[in-house]
């Protein structure tokens, strides 16, 4: 059996029994082969057939009636600790053995992720060492029509097609379902080749540390498409915390595909919505304040426009809306899933889309911003108080002071004056039933000009130059009403 053995077989034997697993594969044989002769035990017996039955699977059944009792096929151990063994099992790569605590791990469902076919099922990283950054590896084959599966599928963008091959990391634990989670320090080589792994996101906030988004990782552009064996080195920190690793087939949503099944599958009918409003707004006779309306605004807090297709999640307290365009846009480039309004949590199986609220948006102009229910049900729009002070306003004719056809005076005096055509400005002005007054002249000037009016209409050569005021320009004449 063990001169059957692969490469990563007999590491994985050697490594279980605290053996060096380095060498050429003649070395790692004969080193097994003496670890059988000399320190045959039950525990090495068991996994050197657990081994071999992964190798042969045709040979399981004169195996099974010479198989110890309680141990299976898919065993959970490859080691004597209980903590070794599913990293042994993993680090060997067979990716149709589980381990018993990381096969109990259930990663969640991702919306812009459907699940095809699992490749890899979770599988803990386990340290071989006390060292801070280990390396684990694992191999996984592809079915002829996977491959072809993923070789014809459609490229959403260049370089990223709709079917892929993903690697998904979280954390050791068999307690409800775990969300993606990378450990320090990780990195991911494919086939010899490192692949991308999204980065940190810059945070906007003094004193806030970066964020960094935990999605699949695509491994697709590194992987032999064929039946060939694809090898995946996971780098990681171990600083106390346990992870699992998963590889799975799944097909790649786009928002505008999210969007189809949001409007296809999760609509509230206008008449629900009102039987909402008027339970928010009944009267509550232990209350001391009646609610007789709620506001409600058009404008949709992520991008400060008016709503397109009012959306909220239906677990939320509040009747405020926002886009859903925008809102799966955005957790399409970067997955938060959380309320805009309220920030909880708002994952994609609780988003429903206002039927009220859309009708309101239809009927409503453009310009109305804000509309108010009320307890009946009903709605009516807010108009903003500056609407309101601009429809009390009177209307007045809007004069032009830079047109002397208008306002009877030229817009400006040159550097030679032209105060004779001021005065006749001021007459017509006068005739007009206006005051025309220069605020340009003291007390003492307007005095003086108010006794010498036939002065001001001659022109003269000898006359004084126009007197300016404290600025540097020319003052003209401004009508006041």
């Amino acid at each position: 059996m063990v001169k059957n053995f692969r490469v990563s077989d007999l590491q994985t034997l050697l490594a279980s029994m605290g053996r060096s697993k380095s060498g050429l594969k003649q070395d790692l044989v004969g080193r097994a082969l003496r670890l059988v002769q000399t320190e045959c035990s039950p525990e090495l017996l068991k996994n050197v057939r657990q081994l071999y039955e992964s190798r042969f699977p045709k040979a399981s059944g004169w195996l099974a009636a010479r198989r110890p009792e309680g141990v299976s096929v898919a065993y959970s151990s490859l080691s004597s600790s209980p903590t070794g063994t599913q990293g042994a099992d993993y680090l060997n790569g067979i990716p149709k053995l589980s381990s018993t605590p990381a096969a109990e791990v259930k990663l969640v469902s991702l919306p812009f992720y459907q699940t095809l076919e699992k490749l890899l099922l979770p599988t803990e990283l386990i340290a071989q060492n006390s060292e801070k950054l280990q390396d684990s590896q694992c191999v996984f084959e592809l079915t002829q029509s996977q491959a072809d599966q993923v070789r014809n599928s459609t490229e959403l963008r260049p370089g990223m097609k709709a079917i892929q091959v993903v690697l998904r990391i979280c954390y050791t634990d068999s307690v409800g379902v775990q969300e993606d989670q990378y450990p320090p320090n990780i990195a991911v080589k494919v086939n010899q080749s490192y692949c991308h792994v999204p980065g940190y996101y810059p945070s906007n906030k003094p004193g806030v540390e970066p964020r960094r988004p935990c999605r699949p990782v695509n491994i697709t552009p590194w992987l032999h498409l064929s039946t060939a064996t694809n090898r995946v080195t996971v780098t990681w920190g171990n600083f106390g915390k346990r992870y699992s690793v998963a590889v799975d087939l799944v097909r790649l949503f786009t928002s505008a595909e999210l969007f189809g099944q949001l409007k296809h599958c999760s609509v509230e009918s206008a008449e629900r919505c009102r039987e909402r409003i008027q339970d928010k707004l009944r009267f509550d006779p232990e209350s001391e304040i009646a609610t007789t309306g709620l506001r409600v605004s058009l404008i949709c807090p992520l991008v400060k426009m008016r709503i397109g297709v009012p959306c909220r999640v239906i677990t939320c307290a509040h009747l405020q809306c926002f886009d859903a365009i925008f809102f799966l846009q955005m957790n399409e480039k970067k997955p938060t899933w959380t309320c805009p309004v309220c920030d909880k949590q708002a994952p994609f199986e609780l988003l429903t889309i206002d039927g009220l609220a859309s009708e309101i948006l239809k009927e409503t102009h453009e310009d109305i911003e804000e509309i108010e229910y009320l307890t009946d049900g009903s709605w009516r729009p807010i108009r903003e108080e500056k609407e309101r002070e601009r429809s009390n306003t009177p209307d007045y004719p809007v004069l032009d002071i830079c047109v002397p056809e208008v306002n009877g005076h030229s817009p400006a005096h040159s550097s030679t004056s032209q105060t004779g055509k001021s005065g006749a400005g001021s007459t017509a002005g006068g005739a007009g039933g206006g005051v025309v007054v220069d605020l340009t002249l003291d007390s003492e000037e307007e005095g003086g000009g108010a006794g010498g009016d036939s002065d001001d209409t001659e022109d003269s050569q000898d006359s004084p130059a126009p007197k300016r005021g404290r600025y540097d320009y020319d003052k003209d004449l401004v009508t006041a009403y």
